[in-house]
């Protein structure tokens, strides 16, 4: 039986405590707890929609507002994604998903490169400013993605085609990112060794 591709980390801050852990072989299973009940719902959603197995645990400093905690989580949570892929011999490296959610509609797309990159377009005007569940910002979608690919090092492109429903917008994103990079870590029994023509990613 293959050995599951894990990782546990823990990071602690004046701002946030973290405690989260991956399996990158799971079924999407999630135990999340963030303080920011709208980010718990687009982790669980990450999560079943990558088939990535994910515990995350954090508490922060709320009373400042969600952007630490949000943050150091997206941190942390690319940061275990990486350790997980170890060497990332017999990945499929890319993944390209296509998602809508209602009227909106967002493509992503992943390499599993080890070169980190994110590129963010097409929010309507207005979306970094919504108010979504009382305690999360529009604006920190992005600030989650690109803090989530760098850790994780990978090139990490999102295109929102379309959106009016700020929650939709947000919820799409993050699907059509867990459903590529779902099909970019998955093993390909056709691939031997790193799926670099370098030998290394």
């Amino acid at each position: 039986m293959t050995e599951h591709r894990t990782a546990h980390i823990e990071r602690a801050t004046k701002e946030s405590q973290i405690d989260l852990s991956v399996d990158l072989d799971g079924t999407g299973t999630s135990e999340v707890s963030t303080g920011v009940r709208f980010y718990d719902h687009m982790l669980e959603s990450f999560a079943k929609h990558s088939l990535i197995d994910l515990r995350v645990k954090a508490t922060g400093d709320l009373d400042v507002d969600a952007h630490h905690t949000v943050e150091d989580t997206a941190i942390v949570l690319g940061q275990a994604v990486r350790e997980a892929l170890g060497d990332k011999s017999g990945i499929a490296r890319f993944g390209d998903a296509t998602v809508p959610l209602d009227e909106a509609l967002v493509h992503a797309v992943v390499d599993v490169a080890g070169r980190p990159y994110v590129v963010h377009t097409g929010e309507p005007e207005g979306q970094i400013y919504a108010i979504i569940g009382g305690t999360y910002t529009g604006s920190l979608t992005q600030h989650v993605l690109e803090s989530f690919g760098h850790h994780a090092a990978i090139a990490l492109h999102v295109r929102v085609l379309s959106g009016r429903d700020p929650h939709h917008i947000v919820e799409a994103q993050f699907k059509a990112v867990a459903r590529a990079l779902r099909a970019a870590i998955a093993k390909d029994p056709r691939v031997v060794g790193i799926p670099s023509a370098k030998g290394a990613l």
